[in-house]
C-alpha cells in the first residue's frame, strides 16, 4: 500500500515542525507539504492532493472554520483539527464536526514543546483512520422535522436509544433535527472528549425542535427531549417508580470508553425492553455491538446505519456481523423508520 499523504495547515512554525515529524516517524505516512496559512494550503491542495489535511483552527488571513466550509463544499476529504481547545475552542470544534471534520485533536495550551509529541501515537492512529473515511459533500437542503398528521408520539413509554462515534456528530445532528418535538424520548451516547459534549448539545438544542441537553444523573426522561451522555461519563437508562431516569456515573471503561454505547444500550434493554428502539450509527471499533444485542434480545427493533452513509463504517458493521441489527438502512431514512415503528407498534397496543 502507498503511503497517507497528509498536508500540515497552521500558522505555528514549530507546530508545524513537530507534526511533520510525529508524522514522518510512520513508515505509513508521508507529509507531502506544510502551510502557514489556509491561502497557502488552497494551492497546495491543488498541487499535491492529499490524502488527509490536519488543520489548525485559529489562522490569519482565514481561519480554520472558514477554510473548512470551502473544503467540505468544492473539495470533500478527511480533515483531522488540531487546535488549541479552551471552553471558546470546544464551541468550534463542535461547529467543525458538525461541517464534516473527522475528527479533532486537542493541542496542549500549556507545555506545547513536551506535550504534543507526547500525543504521537493518538494523532497517527486519528490520520490513519481518517484516510479510510468516506467524506462526502455537505447536503445543501437543511433537515426539518418530520409531520405525520393525527400522530402524536407524546409517551414517556417510548424510548429511543442511539450510540455513535467518528462521524456521529454530523450524523446525529441529522438525526435528531428530525424528530418533531414531541418525538419520544432518546437517550444518546457519543464518544467525545468531556469538553466537548455540553457545547454538542447546546449547539443541538438550537438547531433543533426537541430540547437538547447534557443528561443529568437522576432527571426524569421526558418525551420531546435528547439526553447526551456528558463526556467522561457513562450514562444509563434506569426506571424510578413509573418513570425512566437517567443515571451518569463514573465507573471504569467499558469496550475501550467512558461514556461507553454498550453501558448504555445494556441498560435500555434492561429497563426498557421491548419499549425501546435501538439506533447505531457511524463510527470505528465495536462500541454498542453487543449492547445492541442485547437490546434485541429484549424485544427491541433495532437499527444499524447502512455502510454507504457511514464516515466510519466499524460500529454498524460489528452490530450487523454479531446479529445485534434487525435493518440497516441509510442515515437519512432513519428518523421516520423509527417514528414509523413507533406509530405501528402502538397501533397494536405494544408498549413500544
Amino acid at each position: 500500500m502507498s503511503a497517507i499523504r497528509v498536508l500540515i495547515v497552521d500558522d505555528s512554525a514549530f507546530v508545524r515542525q513537530v507534526l511533520t515529524e510525529i508524522l514522518s516517524s510512520d513508515p505509513g505516512i508521508e507529509v507531502v507539504g506544510a502551510a502557514p496559512n489556509p491561502i497557502v494550503a488552497r494551492d497546495m491542495i491543488k498541487s499535491l492532493n492529499p490524502d488527509v489535511l490536519t488543520l489548525d483552527i485559529e489562522m490569519p488571513r482565514m481561519d480554520g472554520l472558514a477554510f473548512l466550509d470551502k473544503i467540505m463544499a468544492l473539495r470533500p476529504m478527511p480533515v483531522l483539527m488540531i487546535s488549541s481547545l479552551t471552553q471558546k475552542g470546544a464551541d468550534t470544534a463542535v461547529r467543525a464536526l458538525e461541517m464534516g471534520a473527522f475528527d479533532c485533536v486537542a493541542k496542549p495550551v500549556i507545555g506545547l514543546v513536551e506535550g504534543l509529541p507526547a500525543m504521537r501515537d493518538e494523532i497517527v492512529s486519528k490520520v490513519k483512520a481518517a484516510s479510510t473515511a468516506k467524506i462526502r459533500a455537505r447536503a445543501g437542503e437543511q433537515v426539518r422535522p418530520i409531520q405525520r398528521p393525527g400522530v402524536s408520539y407524546n409517551s414517556s413509554e417510548k424510548i429511543i436509544a442511539i450510540g455513535a462515534s467518528t462521524g456521529g456528530v454530523e450524523a446525529l445532528q441529522e438525526l435528531v433535527m428530525a424528530f418533531p418535538s414531541d418525538a419520544p424520548a432518546a437517550v444518546v451516547t457519543q464518544h467525545m472528549p468531556a469538553m466537548f459534549t455540553a457545547s454538542f448539545a447546546s449547539r443541538l438544542n438550537q438547531l433543533c425542535a426537541v430540547t437538547v441537553k447534557q443528561a443529568v444523573s437522576g432527571e426524569r426522561v421526558l418525551p420531546g427531549h435528547v439526553y447526551i451522555a456528558p463526556g467522561g461519563f457513562h450514562m444509563e437508562l434506569a426506571r424510578n417508580g413509573a418513570n425512566y431516569v437517567c443515571r451518569v456515573h463514573d465507573e471504569p471503561a467499558v469496550s475501550g470508553h467512558r461514556p461507553s454505547v454498550d453501558v448504555l444500550f445494556r441498560s435500555v434493554a434492561h429497563a426498557a425492553g421491548p419499549n425501546a428502539i435501538g439506533v447505531i450509527l457511524t463510527g470505528m471499533g465495536r462500541d454498542g455491538a453487543m449492547g445492541l444485542l442485547e437490546m434485541r434480545s429484549a424485544g427491541a427493533p433495532t437499527i444499524g446505519q447502512d455502510e454507504a452513509s457511514c464516515v466510519v463504517y466499524g460500529m454498524p458493521k460489528a452490530a450487523k456481523e454479531c446479529g445485534a441489527v434487525e435493518a440497516e438502512m441509510p442515515l437519512n431514512k432513519i428518523a421516520e423508520h423509527v417514528l414509523k415503528r413507533c406509530e405501528t407498534l402502538a397501533a397494536r397496543g405494544v408498549r413500544v
